[in-house]
């Protein structure tokens, strides 16, 4: 017995409506705050570079440079935050 057009179309309306409760269900911070740190995390993983060498090619070497070059940047980058509030006196 195959199911008829009105229980296909039923089906779709349902998973439709289960789709958007689960969208609105997530609270707005949790759900900004999860996609900030996947974002973050992918940009310091480097996956921007998967798949950008000749025919969808991920080329290693370029992947490693990546992630050191953008963890030196995080250290540097936290060190000169220090540096900085350390002259300004915030730390006395």
């Amino acid at each position: 017995m195959t199911p008829d057009r009105g229980d296909q179309e039923r089906a779709r309306e349902a998973r439709r409506i289960l789709d958007q409760v689960t969208r609105e269900s997530d609270g707005v911070a949790g759900s900004a705050l999860a996609r900030a740190g996947a974002r973050a995390r992918d940009h310091f993983a480097g996956q921007d570079a998967v798949g950008e060498g000749e025919g969808g090619a991920t080329d290693p070497i370029e992947l490693r440079g990546r992630r050191i070059g953008r963890a030196l940047s995080l250290v540097l980058g936290l060190g000169l935050v220090l540096w900085l509030s350390a002259q300004l006196g915030w730390w006395q």
